[in-house]
């Protein structure tokens, strides 16, 4: 055996059990948490990596296990998360799981009016940063509290000294009585420590004692409640909240599982649905006009380029080119400042000319404008290039033999250039189309889909698309993000697109048949 091939094998089984290592590490983690699926997943994904590496059998799937794995990690395991997401309430007042929100009930307590409570000293080493103290009770033996554990302790022990001899004790294991003026610097930290007793819990209520602070919430299983222990009220689980039989909610809420329901509300609650298929309209007609205008431009300043007679089209070529040079978003935030009402340069020109100024931000219809405008210069050159090229790939002695059989030029450009250059042009359309409709950028950096929509219940603007609406779904709504219905908005765009691109790989096919009979 060669030493290249010891040498292979040592290293993978090297990476191996490093692998195997961190493995055996989180699958300990996972069991202790209580996640026995992912534990179970884990322990069957280590074994098949396992057996893939150290088989001579499986030798092509040691070339794909990186790239499925990574493909798993982040392609399949977002999109899965996502549609789960879509079936959930999840969002501002339903982060918590149930379980995380019993347990922050359960961890509530409340002062009751007659409870013990507990002169203290509080006691710190020099230097150091952890307290221990001291509790007197009005009846009982003096408690001893270190790192959250609290022990009957007998004042006279030879581990408590009284310096003075005035009945006060000055130090305990090594720790120093802390005088007022520490207790005061100490403050913050003192109060936010409790210590448990019994079925009760110590906190501070003041600079001179401790009190005994009982639970509020107690959560049933089997009757699967949740119990005021002040009040005696019952809260049972309704719609993702613990509510009382009167309607009383308890925050947080918790994720629960609501179906169809995000997918529902985008079209039978009108307050969603209203503004949603605004904004879905407007998608496509953005899509489609920022298509439309940018290959109009394109192609006609492509067609004159062409041209061999045309003088100085090298440096029109270059001059065209320079909005694509400039990184797009920089090009929108020149943009918007153009589009200032009050000291844009456009509203400036209009004024000195005609004596107007046109809210170009502030009304719906001037700001999709100003949309259509911008995506019109970012994407001109990008058009002008594609069909610089299909032109030049056109065969001169079509053109010659119909100008010989009499037609005019735009005889030549409808009947001959035309359907040529959609050919090899229509399936770059078609994606230039599914790009507009995500251009997020374009969208959120010049108006942010403002001005809003009256009376939306959603955070949804004039000029937004579905993924920017989506966006502000998911983090700027003015009730709270509201992730199940930005996750159900953002499958629908996921088919919206799958579809196009269907149509896409459909047309491309029927273009390259209709070519070949050229």
């Amino acid at each position: 055996m060669s030493w290249r091939k010891i040498f292979a094998q040592g290293a993978t089984v090297l990476a191996l059990g490093l692998l195997d290592a961190l493995g055996i590490w989180a699958f300990s983690s996972l069991l202790l948490r209580g996640e026995y699926w992912m534990a179970a997943g884990l322990s069957v994904a280590l074994g098949l990596i396992n057996w893939i590496y150290l088989s001579k059998r499986t030798y092509p799937l040691k070339y794909l296990i990186p790239g499925l794995l990574f493909l798993t990690l982040f392609v399949l395991y977002p999109v899965g998360y996502n549609i789960y997401i879509a079936f959930t309430n999840y969002g501002t007042g339903h982060i918590l799981s149930k379980e995380q929100a019993i347990a922050q009930f359960e961890s509530k307590f409340y002062l009751p009016p007659d409870t013990e409570t507990f002169r203290y000293s509080v006691f710190q080493r020099e230097g150091g940063t952890e307290f221990v103290f001291l509790f007197y009770p009005e009846d009982g033996p003096v408690l001893f509290a270190r790192k959250g554990e609290v022990t009957p302790v007998d004042p006279g022990d030879q581990d408590f000294l009284d310096e003075d001899s005035d009945g006060v004790i000055d130090g305990v294991q090594g720790y120093r009585r802390l005088a007022l003026p520490e207790l005061v610097r100490n403050l913050s930290t003192l109060q936010a420590m409790a210590f448990p007793l019994g079925e009760k819990i110590l906190r501070m209520t003041s600079l001179q004692e401790f009190s005994a602070y009982e639970h509020r919430y107690r959560y049933d299983p089997e009757a699967d409640a949740l119990v005021d222990l002040l009040s005696g009220t019952v809260y049972r689980p309704v719609e993702g909240f613990f509510t009382s039989p009167e309607g009383e909610i308890l925050l947080p809420g918790f994720t629960i599982v609501v179906g169809w329901r995000n997918f529902f509300a985008l079209v039978t609650n009108p307050q969603i649905s209203g503004p949603f298929f605004r904004v879905f309209a407007w998608t496509f007609a953005y899509a489609f006009f920022s298509v439309l205008l940018t290959f109009a431009l394109g192609l006609f300043l492509a067609y004159h380029l062409n041209n061999p007679y045309l003088r100085l089209r090298r440096a029109y070529r270059m001059l065209l080119i320079v909005p694509y040079a400039i990184p797009a978003f920089i090009s929108v935030l020149m943009w918007r400042g153009f589009f200032n009402t009050e000291v844009g340069v456009f509203n400036q020109i209009l004024y000195s000319l005609f004596g107007v100024k046109i809210p170009w931000l502030q009304d719906p219809f001037w700001a999709k404008v100003a949309l259509l405008l911008n995506n019109l210069w970012l994407g001109f050159p990008y058009m002008m290039i594609i069909s610089l090229g299909a032109l030049q790939s056109i065969p001169e002695e079509l053109h010659e033999a119909a100008q010989i059989d009499g037609a005019s030029a735009w005889q030549r450009f409808w009947r001959i250039t035309f359907p040529l250059l959609l050919v090899s042009l229509a399936p770059l359309l078609i994606g230039s189309f599914a790009f507009n409709f995500n251009n997020f950028t374009n969208i959120y950096l010049l108006t942010e889909g403002r001005p809003p929509i009256p009376g939306a219940l959603t955070p949804a603007g004039s000029t937004d698309i579905l993924i920017s609406y989506t966006y502000r779904l998911a983090f700027e709504g003015q009730r709270g993000n509201q992730y199940g219905l930005a996750s159900a908005v953002s499958i629908l765009i996921f088919l919206i697109i799958g579809t196009i691109s269907w149509i896409n790989f459909r047309f491309t096919r029927a273009l390259e048949e209709v070519s070949e009979n050229v």
